[in-house]
């Protein structure tokens, strides 16, 4: 039988713009996931493993993904729905194609974005929420249609909250449209999901990265059928350190989470018996 793919085993993509730069407000990294076609039905099996200060953010393009984690929430996400878990001071989270009821030959893709918390909240008490696809809102600009994933855009706010100013757009343009992403926060990127953009003068294709300067209105021209994903926040309140799985201000507060995830000091998935070692 094939082997579940653990947590890492996918396209990752780091939001590491610049060495003087190394996030976009809030966002700290992201997983790209996919497009993959389910030939096994074990090709996405993210087996229990945990996380601190941070919150994850999935959002999916295709396909469904059972989420379960230590605080006994079981949820299936579909594109267009938000999960939001808030990790504080810990969590442990599974994350299954196998058990959201596709079936063989169908496609997942979409992204997880890790969110850093503030220092205030580092150490807050782990939360999850799940938000619908018709709680998500949703608008309409000349030829772009655009979700508010999370945070607030021309006045209207996302039902997923985050303790620290951020924004992220779900986009796609028709052929020839155009998008002009006002200067809403000091640091701005985009990233292009699929087709092909020009900003700033250049053409750039899908899965490309770009971070946006600031104080400025950035204009978004789609030269064929695309969809964008834009990022944005006020900058992090100090540097944030990574290893594995966990985030935190203080890198001794990484240590303590690697030696508690070693000697199963974290509280467990109900349900599950399976885990992913520390690294």
């Amino acid at each position: 039988m094939p082997k579940p793919r653990d947590l890492g085993s996918f396209q990752v993509r780091r939001l590491l713009p610049a060495p003087e730069n190394p996030s976009i407000g809030p966002f700290v990294f992201f997983d790209f996931m996919g497009p993959f076609t389910l030939k096994t039905g074990l090709e996405m099996e993210v087996r229990p493993h945990p996380h601190i200060g941070l919150a994850t953010l999935t959002w999916l393009f295709e396909g469904a993904l059972m989420h379960r984690d230590s605080l006994g929430s079981v949820q299936i996400i579909h594109p267009g729905e938000v999960n939001l878990m808030t990790a504080g001071r810990g969590i442990v989270h599974s994350e299954r194609a196998s058990q959201a009821g596709l079936a063989l030959g169908q496609t997942i893709s979409g992204v997880q974005f890790w969110l850093a918390l503030p220092r205030a909240d580092e150490e807050c008490a782990p939360t999850f929420s799940h938000h619908a696809t018709t709680d998500i809102p949703a608008f309409d600009s000349g030829g772009v249609t655009g979700r508010i994933v999370i945070g607030h855009f021309n006045g209207v706010a996302s039902p997923a909250r985050f303790p620290h100013p951020l924004l992220c757009l779900d986009l796609k343009f028709a052929p020839g449209a155009e998008f002009v992403l006002d200067d809403v926060h000091p640091e701005r990127a985009i990233y292009i999901v699929s087709g092909a953009v020009r900003c700033a003068g250049e053409r750039h294709w899908a899965h490309r990265l770009l971070t946006l300067k600031a104080g400025q209105p950035v204009v978004l021209h789609a030269e064929t059928a695309s969809r964008v994903l834009v990022i944005a926040g006020s900058p992090l309140d100090g540097p944030r350190h990574h290893y594995w799985n966990f985030v935190s201000s203080r890198p001794e507060r990484i240590e303590l989470a690697k030696r508690d995830w070693a000697t199963g000091r974290f509280s467990p998935v109900p349900g599950e018996s399976e885990f992913i070692p520390l690294p």
